[in-house]
Formats: C-alpha cells, sequence, structure tokens
C-alpha cells in the first residue's frame, strides 16, 4: 500500500504556544489509512490505483460535447479494465458482490465525478433495474448489452412534474391483448421524462417507469401502480429517436457536463410484453395482471427499494470529494504564510491562525465521521442485497439509514468545499486547483437519488413509527401514564434545578465541565436524548390528526414538518456519532486512538455547540456547562493542530488524485524560497530601512 509521506509543521511550537497543550503522540498514518478503507481494502486501492492513470482524468476547459465524448471513452475502458460487472450474477460475468461495487465504484470520483455518475447511470440505475426489477427471461435478453455498453442506457423515472414522488408520474404503460404489446405513452408535458443521464445523446434503450394499466374483458381499466419497462429509443447506428420517441438535450448544467443529461417523451410507443421488467408484477397473455406482493403500497415501496444503491454510493461519493477537499485547504494551509505577528522576520502559518482551525478543523472531524458512518451504511447494504439478511425490516431499516445519510454527507460536501476554497483564497478560486470544478459536480448530489428534505422527511416518518411501537399493546391507562411520565421528566429539565445541579456539580471550575463533556456517556446522552426528545414532542403534536378528517390532518402535520426534519437531521448526526465511536474500537495503536478520540470529540461537541439553543432552552445544558463546550471546542482545536496533516495524509491521496497545484509542495517551495531571500538581504546588512523606522 502507498501512502502519502507525512509532511512536518513548517513551525515547531515556542513557549505558550497552545499546541503545546497537545499529547506528544503521533497518527500513525499507515494504520490509520488502512482503516479508513474500510470493509473493502483491497478492492478501493484497486480501483484507486486506476483512478490515478490519466486516461480517466477530468480535463479543464473542455467543452460540454467534448468532455461527454471523453466520459463515454473513459465508460468504454472501464466496460474492460473497470471491474463493473462485480455486483452482477455470476454468470454475466459477476460476483454479486454489491458492497465491493459500490466501493470501487465511489473511487471514480477522484478522476471525475462526472465520470463517476455515468458509471452509476449505466451499471448502476439502468442495468440494476433490469437485474433486481427483472426475472431470468429479462436478464437473459437485456443484460449482456447493458453489461457491455453495448447498449448505453438511461434510467427513466423522474418526470419533469415530479421527481421525488415516484408514486405521482404520469406516464402510462396500457396492455393491449390483442397484440400482446404495451403502450407506452407521455399524456401531457410535465409527464416528460427528464434530468436522464445517456438520454441527450448516447443512449439507446431506457428503463422506462409508467403507471401499469390493465382493461379486463367488459370491465374497467385498472391502474395497477408504477412499473419498470425496458424500451428502445434510437436507431444503434443513426442515433436517431425511433418512432413515436421524442426527447431533448437538457443543456448546459451547473456542473456534470460530462454527462448527456436529456428529457424524453413517448408517443403510443409499443414494446412486447415480455419487456416488462417482471419481478413484482407481471401480465398474461390474456392481460391478467398477477404480483407476488398483494398490497398495492408495499409492492411499490418494495420495488423502490431495490434502488437503494444509488443513495448509498452519492454518500460515499460526497464523503470522498469532501476528504479532497480538506486534503488540498489543509495542505495548502500548512504551508501558506500570511502576516507577520510575534515575529518581525517570520509571517505565520495560515493553519496557525485559530479562526483558520475553527473553520476546518470541525469539518474535518464530521469527514471522519461521516466516512464511517458511510462504512456501516455499506455493510448493511451488502447484507440485504447479498441475502445474508434481507428481510422486510432488515431493508426498512438500510433505506432509513440511507435517507439519513445522503443528505447529511452531500450537504456536508458541498459546505465543505465551499469553506476549503474560502480557506485557499484566491488560488481556491483557480479551476487547476479543483475546489470549485468539485463545489458544482456536487452541487446536483443534495436533490437527485431523493431531494435531501423529502428524504430527511422519510426518516422522520420512520422515527416515529418507532416511537408509535413503544405504546404498541398498552391499554389506554398505561399509555395515559407512560405520556404523563415523560411529560414530567421533559418538564423536569426545564426547572433551574436541573441546570443548578450540573453547576452545583462543576463548582465554577471549568475543567471539570470539560471533564464532563469529554465522557462519551455525556456525550451520547445529550444526542441521543435530543433526538428522543424531539420526536417525542412532535409525536404528541401530530396526535389530534389521528381523529381529524384528511385535510385538517394535512394541516397539522404541514405545521409540524420542519420540526420533523430537524429531528431526521438529528437523527442523522447521531448515527455518524456512533460509527467513530464504534470505529475507535479498530483503531489498535495508542496515539492514532487517542488523537481519533478528540477528532470524534471535535464532532460530537461541534454538533451541540451547533444546537446550544436547544440545549439551553430544554435544560439539558447550564449557561455555564455551554460555555465550555465552546472553550473545549478551542482547546481541543489547539490539541489537533499538530495532527491536522496526518489526518488528511491518512486519506492516502497522491498527486495523481488531487492535481491540485497547491497541495504539491509548490507552495512551501515557493515560501522557503521568499524566507531565504529576506534573510539573506538582512544578512547583508543591504535591506531597506521601513521609513517608520528612520530617523
Amino acid at each position: 500500500m502507498t501512502t502519502t509521506t507525512p509532511r512536518p509543521l513548517v513551525d515547531a511550537p515556542q513557549a505558550g504556544d497552545p499546541r503545546l497543550d497537545a499529547d506528544v503522540t503521533n497518527v500513525d498514518i499507515a494504520h490509520l489509512s488502512h482503516v479508513l478503507l474500510g470493509h473493502y481494502p483491497e478492492l478501493r486501492l484497486a480501483a484507486r490505483n486506476l483512478m490515478a492513470d490519466e486516461r480517466f482524468h477530468q480535463v479543464d476547459g473542455l467543452s460540454p460535447a467534448e468532455h461527454r465524448e471523453r466520459v463515454l471513452g473513459q465508460l468504454r475502458l472501464l466496460a474492460v479494465e473497470g471491474d463493473v460487472h462485480r455486483s452482477f450474477p455470476t454468470r454475466f460475468g459477476g460476483l454479486e458482490d454489491h458492497g465491493g461495487f459500490l466501493s470501487r465504484y465511489e473511487e471514480l470520483t477522484h478522476a471525475d465525478p462526472s465520470l463517476q455518475i455515468k458509471v452509476g447511470v449505466q451499471w448502476g440505475l439502468f442495468a440494476s433495474a433490469i437485474y433486481h426489477l427483472g426475472t431470468e427471461g429479462n436478464h437473459d435478453e437485456f443484460l449482456p448489452d447493458a453489461l457491455s455498453l453495448a447498449v448505453p442506457g438511461a434510467f427513466a423515472m423522474t418526470e419533469t412534474g415530479h421527481g421525488s414522488d415516484v408514486a405521482a408520474i404520469g406516464t402510462t404503460a396500457t396492455y393491449d391483448p390483442a397484440t400482446q404489446e404495451f403502450v407506452i405513452h407521455t399524456p401531457f408535458r410535465a409527464a416528460w421524462k427528464d434530468y436522464l443521464g445517456n438520454a441527450g445523446l448516447h443512449g439507446t434503450a431506457a428503463t422506462v417507469f409508467a403507471r401499469l394499466i390493465t382493461s379486463p374483458p367488459g370491465g374497467r381499466a385498472v391502474d395497477h401502480g408504477v412499473h419498470a419497462f425496458y424500451v428502445p429509443i434510437r436507431d444503434a447506428v443513426t442515433m436517431e429517436f425511433l418512432p413515436g420517441v421524442g426527447g431533448e438535450d437538457d443543456g448546459l448544467k451547473g456542473g456534470l457536463n460530462g454527462i448527456d443529461n436529456g428529457r424524453l417523451w413517448f408517443d403510443q410507443v409499443r414494446v412486447p410484453r415480455t419487456n416488462l421488467l417482471n419481478r413484482y408484477g407481471d401480465v398474461a397473455e390474456d392481460g391478467t395482471y398477477s404480483s407476488p406482493i398483494p398490497s398495492p403500497g408495499r409492492r411499490f415501496f418494495t420495488m423502490l427499494g431495490t434502488l437503494v444503491q444509488g443513495r448509498v454510493s452519492l454518500d460515499g461519493a460526497a464523503v470522498s470529494a469532501a476528504r479532497v477537499g480538506l486534503t488540498i485547504a489543509i495542505t495548502y494551509g500548512n504551508q501558506r504564510r500570511q502576516f507577520s505577528s510575534a515575529s518581525p522576520t517570520e509571517e505565520v502559518v495560515l493553519l496557525d491562525y485559530a479562526e483558520h482551525q475553527r473553520r476546518l478543523l470541525p469539518l474535518l472531524a464530521e469527514t471522519y465521521a461521516a466516512g464511517f458512518a458511510h462504512e456501516d451504511l455499506l455493510a448493511a447494504f451488502d447484507d440485504v442485497f447479498s441475502g445474508r439478511n434481507d428481510t422486510p425490516d432488515s431493508r426498512a431499516d438500510l433505506e432509513t439509514l440511507a435517507a439519513a445519510l445522503k443528505p447529511a454527507s452531500t450537504w456536508h460536501a458541498l459546505n465543505t468545499l465551499q469553506v476549503a476554497r474560502e480557506a485557499c483564497g484566491g488560488a481556491g478560486y483557480l479551476t487547476e486547483n479543483r475546489l470549485t470544478g468539485l463545489r458544482a459536480d456536487l452541487d446536483v448530489f443534495t436533490t437527485f437519488e431523493g431531494d435531501n428534505t423529502v428524504l430527511l422527511q422519510l426518516v422522520g416518518k420512520r422515527l416515529l413509527t418507532d416511537y408509535s411501537k413503544t405504546f404498541k399493546g398498552l391499554d389506554a391507562t398505561k399509555v395515559a401514564r407512560l405520556v404523563a411520565e415523560r411529560a414530567s421528566d421533559a418538564a423536569r429539565y426545564r426547572t433551574p434545578l436541573h441546570r443548578a445541579i450540573q453547576t452545583i456539580a462543576d463548582v465554577g471550575d471549568p475543567r471539570r465541565s470539560a471533564g464532563q463533556l469529554r465522557e462519551t456517556a455525556t456525550q451520547r446522552e445529550l444526542l441521543v436524548d435530543r433526538v428522543e426528545t424531539m420526536v417525542a414532542e412532535i409525536a404528541q403534536a401530530l396526535r389530534p390528526a389521528q381523529k381529524a378528517d384528511p385535510a385538517t390532518a394535512a394541516a397539522i402535520f404541514n405545521a409540524h414538518q420542519h420540526e420533523l426534519i430537524e429531528a431526521a437531521r438529528a437523527h442523522a448526526e447521531l448515527v455518524q456519532w456512533e460509527s467513530f465511536t464504534a470505529a475507535l474500537e479498530r483503531v489498535t495503536d495508542p496515539g492514532t486512538r487517542q488523537i481519533l478520540t478528540w477528532v470524534r470529540d471535535l464532532f460530537g461537541l461541534t454538533v451541540i455547540e451547533r444546537n446550544l439553543t436547544w440545549y439551553l432552552l430544554n435544560g439539558r445544558l447550564s449557561a455555564g456547562r455551554a460555555r465550555t463546550v465552546t472553550s473545549y471546542i478551542d482547546r481541543l482545536l489547539a490539541r489537533l493542530r499538530p495532527h491536522a496533516q496526518s489526518l488528511v495524509d491518512a486519506f492516502g491521496y497522491e498527486q495523481a488524485h488531487l492535481r491540485a497545484p497547491i497541495a504539491s509542495g509548490a507552495e512551501q517551495v515557493r515560501q522557503d524560497e521568499a524566507r531565504a531571500y529576506y534573510r539573506a538581504q538582512r544578512a547583508s546588512g543591504d535591506a531597506p530601512v521601513p521609513e517608520k523606522y528612520k530617523r
């Protein structure tokens, strides 16, 4: 395994420097790098090594047309060299290794996010829809060409008028028993399929999601809900749309312009009955519909649940992008100098400034937390899709976990890349240093594969469902008693007594208060309590909706939507903290574990600091202890400052992955040259005298 050589601090700390508060322990970079590679270290390293090949690198300045052709060529290379079939059945050249496939796929972000997403469209969506929603007949007919890239394909689910609300899409697939064909039709403009990768230029087929409609003899037409169909869309030679199929390019986007996103519409397009991907619903020759899942609602969510890997992969890609951004910014900040301070002849390294540490190191801690949580999500995904733990409950847990972590990591990546850009000043704004390009490419991550806010609403609803289960089986008296106990408990926290107890325990000594806050049990209690209290209060507020008419119930729910989403965000932060805490047990080097514990503490206390208003208003923290949260964060930053470079070096990126001149060591060379120049000038005695010193 190749790791980046640790870069020493530019300056040794002097007397009075807060860095002297840091422990003398150091990060074992090789060990930590191995821990960060997660469950699939060999696969990740192999993919990372492949992405070091310049054939896969994004080239700045290409036109969208040139960028698209380059990415398509890279896709063809991956079809041969990239192990892209790994998650598919062995009879199609795969290994049915679902987690391993995603671990490799996420590494493509380092080369070009457009390539990563294009791979996701072809093999993660188009081919995977055939595999997971189809049966063996569908597999034999459609999978070989999808896997070999003989048929570039689009995943036609989203519509202009219905993005996250898939259940309400307007495209129809009406069965005609006379010809044993489905008629795919777009009844109005808002039902155009939109934002589809491969639809704008390269795709020759699509998996089209439409409402399956049958008409029993002498009966009324029946809508069986959303199903997927394999639909050819272009002539493979001329690349012209087939009869009845139309569309257009989405045009220039804010990022990911190496992908040919486009729109599709269908005017009475006929496909054979066997083009229905019929694992969860089938239509016989005479038009009789059947399904192994009788409930239409459960059938719909089961079909969509098979495609959860898109959210899992975006979570991992977002973590990778944040790691790249922080490696660039912290490396640059550890070399770039600005302003003289204690010394009249030496300028200060940017990362020695407390505010620079405040900007970057909490984001580094959150990136570590997000990375460890992603590995847990990847393990849960593989457990379900491998069949080792494939139950309705485990699938529901996986979907909830993915819906919680994907918003958390994608919002975090955008914020991290923006802060990293600003922390690098004008150099960060140059395209060659990658930060602005990554920020643009990651922007859409927050709204595709599920809009982040909508996903958090799903998480919130699941939290409410789990909360309601605590009352299941209890009679009315016991329910009332339990509700009263929880209300009494909440009231107790809001009285001055609880805060007074904290103040007495701290006896005015900030160190005693800090000692409480750095304890794992205290952090867990504060994070868990916030989630549980928020969910309980929302559940109580929504109780009247249970007996209200639909309009009133909807209004009550809408009034509390924001609180529900905030509870889901708090849940996601708790999941990340718990994953980080569990990961500490996998770190065997004592010094590395101590430093990572400080990083975990920084993450947990930063979450608490962001929500101090809640903790104060709800009586969970006294004013004195709340002040200690911020002061202890400052102390942690000083402790972690000497280890910042090692913590990003442990991500294991080489210059072939970063490709940012400001993180290449060039800045250190410039700074050393400048310092040598002024030293020589002073030594010569020829240095000009500043005007203010002239007598």
